[in-house]
């Protein structure tokens, strides 16, 4: 018996239409989940954007994306390349302040 190693994968639809889709991301939860929504939305195409947690022993995070034009997957990429951007951000500005703090410690 083979195992699904994959951590992301669109859910099997009877819609063939590209802009709405559901993502199911396998270990995640609420952190991701919320971080995902919050950017995505910021979209002016996308039209909906929620995810739930089906259930809490279940280790999995499903994503719904429903967009005017652009496709669901370029939505999610999107999303996605702005919520490592932002998270560079944040521990580039978290690394330079404790290297302040540490140079201002020796300094007394």
């Amino acid at each position: 018996m083979a195992t699904d190693n994959r951590r992301l994968v669109v859910a099997r639809e009877d819609e063939q239409d590209d802009r709405l889709k559901t993502f199911i991301f396998q270990g995640e939860g609420h952190t991701l989940g919320n971080a995902l929504r919050t950017l995505i939305l910021k979209n002016p195409d996308v039209i909906f954007c929620g995810y739930t947690i089906p259930h809490p022993s279940e280790n999995k995070l499903h994503l719904r994306i429903e967009t005017r034009v652009l496709t669901a997957v370029d939505a999610l990429r999107e999303g996605l390349e702005q919520l490592q951007s932002l998270s560079d951000h944040v521990l580039e500005t978290f690394e330079t302040a404790v290297a302040d703090f540490k140079t201002k410690q020796m300094e007394m």
